[in-house]
């Protein structure tokens, strides 16, 4: 097997790398020589290039069950190598480049979808037979189509389709029917398990799972889960092996490893979860003062943005940091009081004073209720029992987030499709001619305009 690496991936070699996996057993009795072309299976990582876990996967189920990958493996035949001086650069017999996307001359002159571009498209129009006749229609001219909606309609005729709701759905249930199939045994995890074998039979499973699903590639949702166990859920599982099922809490440090005042929280069961659960009415409430908040803030910028500048009586009042304390401004009131002529500038420094006194009033509510709502979350982490514990680290944490990453996979294939009708609507909407007028009488306006102003 000859497979190549992608560029830049091993220090100390910058270009793409050849891996050859010789097997002597039965050579004699083979007749060709499985490739893959794996180069662009990667993610930058700094300056260098590093495999996923997806793309580690991938390679190896493609290896060992010698499947032939369009643009990725191939059983090239040794005949072929022969023809080809038995030259095994993988490129040769490979050809992983992306299509071009050709732009097409005859339909920016006079119009139409090229017929190519919409069959480029198949993938889509397996899934949703019926969604290309409601977005296309056959133009006059044969090889050519037209777009039946307007631009604007496009995202909402494809999210509403009946076909992408039911496939949709479809996705839905085996997500649902693989979280419902680990909930338990996640719920019992004990100090006795372990967390290899764990994440083994979670990546294995949701692979064989979405395999057999179009649009969604399966190691897209492998890779998904690999991220999160590595970013998040493998700690907690080492954490729930060793400890328990225990909310235990911590205080916040800061970067010189000093705690901060009155800052704590939870590694297992983060305040977030907790607050969602069980104090989700009051957040709403500290929210909703926020907002109140941040509008009166809104509109103390718009009135010093407004009266600032040369003229502005508010500019000479700003520090070396561009602030304006309470203090200068009740300090220039004064000063103003005792002259005569106040003009428009007092009544501005009151009512700039009045917008400081209610910015200040409403973050101090907000203090308060999330001073309150700590006070309340330290009280109900003391009460927390181990089943409760389960239920926030599986479901509320650990599955909800699988779910959330495999539903924004989701969003992204049906985003695709979106974006590329609407490039193609937009590519070819307007034809060469209709933009040559345009231009003219666009030309003559100016021309027009510039006869006026020099008196012609």
């Amino acid at each position: 097997m000859t497979f190549q690496t992608s560029s830049n991936l091993f220090y100390g070699t910058g270009i793409p790398a050849c891996i050859l996996v010789i097997d002597k057993e039965k050579a004699e009795e083979r007749s060709s020589i499985f490739m893959i072309d794996a180069s662009k299976g990667f993610i930058k990582d700094g300056n260098k290039n590093r495999l996923r876990e997806q793309d580690i996967h991938r390679t190896v189920d493609v290896f060992t069950k010698q499947l032939e990958v369009p643009k990725y493996s191939r059983l090239v035949s040794l005949k072929e190598i022969e023809e080809n001086d038995y030259n095994l650069n993988i490129p040769r017999y490979i050809d992983s480049q992306d299509e071009e996307d050709i732009q097409d001359i005859k339909a920016h002159i006079l119009g139409g979808i090229p017929k190519g571009d919409v069959d480029s498209l198949g993938s889509y129009w397996a899934v949703y037979p019926d969604l290309q006749a409601q977005l296309f229609q056959p133009s006059e001219r044969e090889g050519y189509y037209q777009l039946k909606i307007s631009q604007d309609e496009i995202k909402q005729v494809i999210f509403n389709h009946p076909q992408f709701i039911s496939y949709k759905q479809k996705i839905e249930i085996i997500l649902e029917s693989w979280c419902s199939r680990f909930l338990p045994i996640l719920r019992d995890l004990q100090a006795t398990d372990k967390a290899k074998d764990l994440i083994a039979q979670l990546s294995e499973s949701i692979l064989s799972d979405f395999s057999q699903t179009s649009l969604i590639d399966a190691y897209d949702v492998y890779q998904h889960l690999m991220v999160y166990w590595e970013q998040t859920m493998k700690d907690d599982v080492y954490l729930v092996i060793e400890e328990g099922w225990k909310a235990e809490v911590y205080q916040v440090v800061d970067k010189d490893g000093k705690a901060k005042k009155d800052q704590w929280d939870c590694d297992l069961v983060p305040k977030d979860l907790v607050i969602s659960r069980y104090f989700a009415d009051f957040q709403a409430q500290i929210e909703m003062l926020e907002t109140e908040k941040d509008a009166v803030t809104r509109e103390r910028e718009e009135m010093e943005e407004e009266h600032s500048g040369e003229e502005g009586c508010l500019e000479e009042l700003k520090s070396d940091k561009g602030k304006i304390s309470k203090a200068a401004v009740q300090s220039q009131i004064k000063k103003l009081q005792q002259g005569l002529d106040w003009g428009d500038d007092l009544r501005i420094l009151k009512d700039y004073l009045t917008l400081l006194d209610q910015e200040a009033e409403a973050g101090k509510r907000v203090k308060e209720a999330q001073k309150a709502l700590d006070q309340k979350l330290m009280a109900r982490y003391r009460l927390l029992t181990e089943a409760e514990v389960r239920v926030l680290v599986v479901e509320d944490k650990w599955l909800a987030t699988i779910r959330q990453e495999v539903r924004t996979e989701l969003d992204r294939i049906s985003q695709r499709l979106t974006v590329r009708v609407k490039e193609l609507a937009e590519r070819y909407g307007e034809t060469l001619p209709c933009l040559t007028d345009e231009v003219e009488l666009l030309t003559a306006k100016v021309d027009g305009h510039l006869q006026l102003l020099m008196g012609v």
